[in-house]
């Protein structure tokens, strides 16, 4: 199985590297933008680096949708797991144009309610991971299985 890692840098970058023990025994690439902290994957792993984007960016969400287009028919993956946040948005509706699996998981700081971002991807993944079991109470379409550390 072939992963297709989409993370903003931060906090959701943490979140993913937390999964290492999940997608390290698979083939993968990664979609982020250039930070500090996701400079150094460059070094052992394959990136698409693409524009910057933030919560309401809109023409830069519209820019990364067609990037997105294009990443994913070169890459080809059959699951894009995403740990958010905004640049998860284009990289999930063009997956699903491509019929490819998508899982989200939310951040652990959303213990109420969902982001924005997973208010927008909740009825397009295929399956929705939060990390509070409260969370599943309120969106039943989520699923709790603890917490990434």
């Amino acid at each position: 199985m072939k992963l297709l890692l989409v993370c903003n840098p931060g906090g959701h970058f943490s979140t993913m590297m937390g999964l290492k023990s999940f997608w390290s025994t698979y083939e993968r690439e990664w979609v982020t933008y250039r930070h500090y902290d996701t400079q150094k994957l460059s070094e052992k792993e394959r990136v698409y680096w693409v524009a910057m984007q933030e919560a309401r960016m809109l023409v830069r969400a519209f820019i990364n949708f067609f990037k997105a287009l294009v990443i994913l028919h070169q890459s080809k993956p059959d699951l894009v797991l995403s740990t958010g946040a905004s640049i998860a948005v284009p990289f999930i509706i063009a997956s699903k144009l491509y019929g490819i699996k998508t899982v989200f998981i939310e951040s652990i700081s959303r213990s109420g309610n969902l982001s924005l971002t997973g208010r927008i991807v909740y009825h397009l993944v295929d399956e929705f991971y939060v990390q509070w079991p409260e969370c599943v109470e309120r969106y039943p379409k989520a699923q709790y299985k603890g917490v990434v550390v």
